[in-house]
């Protein structure tokens, strides 16, 4: 056995709000899709790494979530692991497939599935607070809310619709984005049309998307217009709550007895966790991490998916991953360098904002879309000969930042 790791196939359900449908079925049509998508069986995959987060709270499922899902799906007997990483899931499953095949597996599988929409609308917002520190985080956004208010109080008058009613409530990773984003902006000069250009350009990329939850353009204006979720945030600027489930097999060796031309290199694969410190850098530490890994760096990259859970997400991983100086990442996508046709094309799928934002399979969306990308096959949103791509996935908080993050570097193999 080589020491490279290839992926042979990717498959991914269309995102989306499916209340019809169950774990068991979302994990089986993305099992369905990529095996289809390198020709292989049931039988060939050696083990397995599933990812979901919210399947014990929604349904009390914990603990085999992975053996419930798969078995149902003609797929057991084999090592079956369970990957709870927050919204990094699936992105960690991933990774953990890769060491597999670097220990010595020859064909693996990553998967991952979550059901998160609910007519409860209260579910589905506690379902998100698991992913904090959460008697820090409370802490934090009752003193970033009491701030908020004495500030409107200082002024006078409500701006620019800060002191607006959230209708319907809203995750408390929205308030711990809109905070990063203020200070941003009082730093580097960031304005809220630069996370409007970043959200109108991933709507317009995921209208080209077939399998994205939201297929519909939008103007930088009817972002800009849109309700206010937490300042400078509207709901445009925010990923949508969904059901969904992606999935990739990866091998290595395996790849000489079953030659594709569509295989796709893993050049690196870098799983980092965050610290208490008061500034976040686990963005910075993965990424170099991964370029020493890969032997790249920044300016090599042809095309990246970033973990967009907010506009802010984009602009400021942009700067972490080193596509621009820290405080230029709003310039950037004003530029249009990020767009389809620009130097570095992020998030051609549309994103968490507008593909969708299942916890459980975002990480492996990412990779699906970069696969695509790489093999030619994306259709009206195929970025210009791509060989190099790179996926950036987070999850949860911890301190200032991230919990945990992956940083995948892929690499088209002709």
């Amino acid at each position: 056995m080589g020491d490279k790791v290839y992926i042979l196939g990717v498959g991914m359900t269309k995102f989306g709000k499916f209340l019809d449908k169950s774990i068991k079925q979302l994990t089986g049509e993305a099992l369905d899709s990529v095996l289809k998508d390198c020709g292989l069986e049931r039988r060939q995959i050696e083990a397995a790494w599933f990812s979901n987060t919210c399947w014990g709270i929604y349904k009390f499922q914990h603990s085999i979530r992975g053996q419930v899902a798969l078995s149902a799906n003609g797929l057991d007997g084999i090592p079956i692991i369970n990957v709870e990483n927050a919204c990094a899931g699936a992105s960690t499953a991933l990774h953990s497939a890769w060491m597999a095949v670097k220990a010595g597996y020859d064909c693996v599988l990553a998967i991952g599935a979550e059901k998160l929409y609910d007519e409860d609308r209260s579910m589905v917002m506690k379902s998100f607070s698991s992913a904090v520190d959460v008697e820090a985080m409370m802490e934090a956004i009752t003193r970033i809310q009491e701030e908020q208010r004495k500030k409107r109080e200082a002024e006078g008058k409500e701006s620019a619709g800060q002191g607006e009613k959230k209708e319907g409530g809203h995750s408390i990773f929205m308030d711990f984005y809109a905070a990063m984003a203020r200070r941003h902006m009082k730093q580097y000069g960031t304005t809220q049309r630069q996370l409007a250009v970043i959200a109108a350009k991933a709507h317009n990329n995921s209208a080209l998307n077939p399998l994205a939850q939201y297929t519909f353009p939008l103007t930088v204006e009817q972002v800009l217009e849109d309700r206010v979720v937490s300042y400078p945030l509207t709901r445009a600027m925010c990923a949508p709550v969904g059901d969904g489930a992606a999935a990739i097999v990866c091998s290595e060796g395996f790849l000489k007895a079953h030659p594709s031309s569509r295989a796709v290199l893993i050049r690196a694969s870098v799983l980092k966790s965050g610290t208490l410190s008061p500034e976040s850098d686990i963005g910075r530490r993965a990424s170099l991490a991964a370029y020493e890994m890969a032997g790249v760096g920044p300016e090599d990259i042809h095309v990246a998916e970033v973990h967009d859970a907010t506009a802010f997400g984009e602009l400021v991983q942009c700067e972490q991953l080193g596509f621009c100086a820290a405080g230029e990442g709003g310039p950037l996508a004003e530029s249009g360098a990020t767009a389809l046709d620009g130097k570095i094309p992020v998030n051609p799928s549309g994103g968490l904002i507008s593909r969708g934002h299942p916890i459980g399979a975002s990480g492996l969306a990412q990779i699906y879309e970069l696969v695509t990308q790489l093999r030619g096959e994306a259709g009206k949103r195929q970025v210009k000969n791509p060989r190099l791509a790179l996926a950036e996935n987070g999850g949860g908080t911890i301190g200032s930042g991230e919990a945990a993050m992956t940083i995948h570097i892929l690499e088209k193999l002709s």
